[in-house]
């Protein structure tokens, strides 16, 4: 890609073949129109229903129900085999819907309108479709426009461009097109272009399209996001895993139980039957419904806290998250430029604590009309500011928000900062009209405008009261510049300085004074303002403008800054809390980011690099540094890029969040790409895995204690269910050691499978967080289902279930072979397990501590299907479909009082964890 920037106007025109008064012919236009293309980036669109299905059915699990499935139409037991694909069925219709809800969701966001701009094209200014741009077509910009192609400027007339979406940089860059460079420059430096996707905010230029669609910076991310694949999460990384080892075990299970009771001479149809009955049981075939409902339920719960999940999965990674990877503009901050200090001498006003981040924005703090009754220099330069502006103000009656303004963001903030103070512009600009301007220029970096003064001073709104007599004290004013501009432009250009109620001439201690608040403000990453006056000021000729700027009366500093959201502060102290580091990766000026960093607590040092630092590292050095250096500034979307890889590298689970279009490769790229829903671009939304429907970064902490739970409960499904299979399969393996028959039936199986992995296991998928969810560190990303003791206790747990049931079995087998044996094995197996389902709720605290009916659908689970299991034993219809016969009083309570044993055992464990913690 050529290196615009690097080339002078007439290099530019010379390598496009392209006129730069008359711009290309239309039969060149349409030439170079089939040759590039339309200018519109490609899109991949939509994902194809079909696909969306087709992957609910490719997940390992699945896979082995189908063939679980398959076996039991083939061998008859069609019950068995219709309750498998029953769950097959329902999980893929809920992994579907959801995702394919999102898609649409995410097809309705996208803008349709096609912008309209304005050309040069055989000698005449046309207005044709964006894209029908092509590279060489002169472009005419102005205000308000969307630059719709990358484009060398050709003429430049105080122009500025928001850029934010592509760089990061919050308000407006000046653009200048006599700038030359001959070195490398990062897009946000390169002051001589303009690029797609941005917006024109102030003055108005000529360019000469030199990139369109896919070969401009823009279609340059678009690239990078299509050439990334997406990366399985932790959650279908341990899914996957686990159904192979269950496959595995189903495998060895069919095996062993095959061939003992081949060898004790039952038939070959009965035990296969019986295998892969047993088979059945060992694969927990309600896994990928329960998984799935509970991250449905997840994302609901999410969607009415304002975050979109695009794709299931990503509510449970989100528990996860090592790291969170914060874009700055937008995200951690409110994107728009906000005054945060006044300062004229003798006095400071700080707004919003700007300087030590002690206290959140508040209303209330704004200047009142009080404050400025009492301070005539802090009246005058709000009302200067106010004046000397061509934004737009508006009071807006709405409830989300208290104005409507149109301009540049550093004027819409002084009119902000105004009408907060009670100074409307609308309202000084009918006592002081204005009558002439000299309008901002990037070389001179001020603007002037020259107001006609009242004749009657009882026209003077109350606050300007005071500082309207000092000023009159010097001449009666017949008009009044203000000017406002860069402070050493401004020291230049004064001669005098005001100081409390009077004027003195300006001398080198107060310049010295001024630089080094003005100094101060910056290092901070403020934007800051001087504004100035002068009274008695003539009406210039016309070319001779520049008058207005000279004689000025020095009043104050304006220092201004996108804020801090509000509530961020506590998200990031919540994230660290839960051993979750913060990160802010942003486009902005280094100092803007990192006392935006430093305010909201990310970092715990002072260090930060930008782009050309990454630039010069190696890729060991890079692995060093996003170790220890939490803050990085002045970045690209490349660099973006590496740096989340980087951290992948590392074995760190990475979400990003972002809003502009340079967002757009690291969202694709990081393991959760988390994308703002006002305030983000369509291809970051496209990007991303989630997408903030309220832009607010303390969604993302609550969507981490949802994913966090969301994992917890799944393996407390897990555990619930593989104690209570395994119990199955002990008592079948143990029974032809005691030469027992075999104890459980093909029928049998099939109910425990289907009562006990229903409800209660769906109930599982529900029960609300614990304590301390977001008090504790992440699980390591690589740790599998079975890690911190999940096997040792489903081995446990289902050996002293098998052993329970098996042994109250053998009991009543050896007093009657022909009785109820078989039954009180059945019976206590089921009752066990809904011992155990109510047992493992938490993993450390006690039952009884818990509120009874926190899960009232576990306690409803639970009690449905205690009774399920009585109407088996004792409705006589059912009896012989289950070759169950009807226990006396005395038989039940024994059962039952057995089956709590494996309850008083795991809350024995629970008890001595707890010891444990403490000591």
């Amino acid at each position: 890609m050529t290196d615009w920037y690097k080339l002078n106007i007439d290099e530019v025109a010379s390598k496009l073949d392209t006129n730069i008064e008359n711009g290309l012919s239309p039969r060149e236009a349409e030439s170079r129109l089939t040759k590039y293309g339309k200018n519109e980036l490609i899109d991949k669109g939509m994902k194809k229903p079909w696909i969306i299905l087709w992957e609910q059915f490719t997940e390992v699990m699945v896979i082995m129900l189908i063939i679980a499935s398959i076996i039991s139409f083939a061998f008859g037991e069609y019950k068995d085999a219709i309750a498998i694909l029953v769950i097959v069925l329902i999980n893929a219709y809920l992994g579907f819907t959801q995702e394919y809800k999102a898609e649409k969701e995410m097809a309705a966001l996208k803008k349709l309108s096609t912008p309209t701009v304005k050309v040069r094209r055989g000698g005449h200014v046309l207005q044709i479709s964006s894209v029908e741009l092509v590279p060489g077509d002169v472009l005419l910009l102005e205000a308000g426009n969307t630059v719709p192609a990358d484009a060398r400027l050709v003429e430049s007339a105080n122009l500025r461009a928001q850029e934010a979406t592509l760089t990061g940089e919050s308000e407006p860059v000046d653009k200048d097109a006599k700038a030359l460079y001959e070195s490398n420059k990062g897009i946000g430096d390169r002051s001589n272009m303009v690029f797609m996707g941005t917006n024109i905010t102030y003055g108005r230029s000529i360019a000469i399209v030199t990139g369109t669609a896919m070969d401009t910076e823009l279609g340059h991310i678009a690239a990078l996001i299509q050439k990334v694949d997406s990366e399985p999460t932790p959650l279908q990384k341990r899914l996957a895993q686990l159904g192979k080892g269950l496959a595995l075990a189903a495998i060895i299970i069919v095996a062993i139980i095959f061939v003992i009771g081949i060898t004790r001479g039952e038939s070959i149809e009965h035990m296969f039957i019986t295998a892969v009955s047993l088979a059945v049981s060992a694969v927990p075939e309600g896994l990928p419904a329960v998984v799935t409902i509970a991250l449905a339920l997840g994302a609901r719960r999410m969607l009415k806290r304002h975050a979109l999940i695009r794709k299931l999965p990503a509510v449970e990674t989100l528990g996860s998250v090592t790291v969170i990877c914060s874009d700055k503009t937008g995200t951690l901050t409110k994107n728009e430029m906000t005054v945060t200090i006044l300062d004229v001498a003798g006095e400071r006003i700080d707004l919003i604590h700007a300087l030590d981040g002690t206290a959140p924005f508040d209303e209330s703090e704004t200047p009142g009309t009080d404050d400025l009754l009492g301070n005539p220099s802090l009246a005058l330069m709000v009302a200067g500011g106010a004046l000397c502006n061509d934004a737009i103000i508006e009071a807006d009656e709405s409830p989300d928000s208290q104005y409507r303004t149109i301009g540049d963001p550093t004027e819409i903030a002084l009119l902000i900062a105004a009408a907060k103070s009670g100074i409307m512009k609308s309202d000084l600009e009918k006592v002081f009209p204005r009558v002439s301007e000299f309008p901002f220029d990037s070389d001179r970096k001020s603007m002037s405008t020259l107001h006609r003064c009242p004749v009657d001073n009882e026209e003077i709104p109350d606050v300007l009261k005071e500082a309207w007599e000092i000023t009159s004290s010097i001449g009666t004013p017949e008009n009044i510049a203000f000017t406002k501009g860069a402070i050493k432009r401004l020291l230049n250009i004064s001669t005098r300085v005001w100081i409390n109620d009077h004027i003195e001439n300006i001398n080198d201690e107060y310049r010295e004074r001024i630089l080094a608040v003005h100094d101060e403000l910056a290092e901070k990453g403020m934007r800051v303002l001087g504004v100035g006056f002068q009274p008695n000021a003539g009406i210039p000729e016309k070319g001779k403008e520049q008058e207005l700027e000279r004689y000025l009366v020095f009043v104050g500093l304006v220092a201004m800054m996108d804020p801090a959201r509000p509530e961020v502060k506590d998200a990031v102290q919540t994230c660290v809390t839960a051993g979750i580091r913060p990160m802010m990766i942003t486009g902005d000026h280094p100092l803007t980011a990192q006392h935006i960093a430093s305010e909201l607590g990310i970092g715990n040092n002072d260090r930060y690099l930008t782009g050309e630092d990454l630039d010069q590292m190696t890729s060991e050095e890079l692995d060093k540094a996003v170790a220890e250096v939490d803050v990085y500034a002045r970045v690209s979307p490349e660099h973006k890029l590496n740096l989340i890889q980087a951290l992948q590298k590392r074995g760190e689970i990475v979400a990003m969040t972002g809003d502009g279009v340079n967002d757009a490769p690291a969202l694709k790229t990081a393991t959760i790409g988390v994308s703002m829903g006002i305030t983000g671009t369509d291809v970051a939304k496209e990007a991303a895995d989630i997408v903030l429907q309220d832009d607010n970064f303390a969604t993302i902490v609550a969507a981490v204690e949802e994913g966090r739970t969301i994992y917890d409960n799944i393996r407390k499904f897990i555990k619930y269910l593989l104690n209570s299979n395994s119990g199955e399969i002990w008592v079948m393996m143990i029974a032809p050691f005691l030469k027992m028959p075999l104890p459980l039936l093909p029928i049998q199986i099939l109910w425990l499978n289907l009562v006990t992995d229903g409800f209660p296991a769906l109930a599982l998928g529900v029960e609300p967080p614990e304590k301390g969810t977001m008090r504790r560190n992440p699980y390591p990303p690589s740790e599998g289902f079975f890690t911190r003791g999940l096997g040792v206790d489903i081995v446990w747990t289902g050996l002293l279930m098998g052993i329970l049931s098996l042994g109250v079995g053998f009991y009543y087998w050896l007093i009657d072979p022909n009785g109820l044996w078989q039954t009180m094995v059945f019976a206590t197996i089921t009752f066990s397990s809904m011992f155990i389902a109510l047992a493992i709720r938490s993993e450390k605290e006690s039952f009884f501590s818990m509120r009874l009916f926190s899960n009232k659908f576990l306690i409803g689970s639970v009690a449905l299907t205690m009774l399920l299991q009585l109407i088996v034993i004792y409705w006589k219809p059912l009896q012989p479909i289950f070759n169950t016969k009807s226990l006396m009083l005395k038989d039940l309570l024994l059962s039952v009082g057995l089956s709590t044993i494996v309850f008083w055992a795991i809350e024995l464990k629970k008890l001595i964890l707890r010891i444990r913690s403490r000591s």
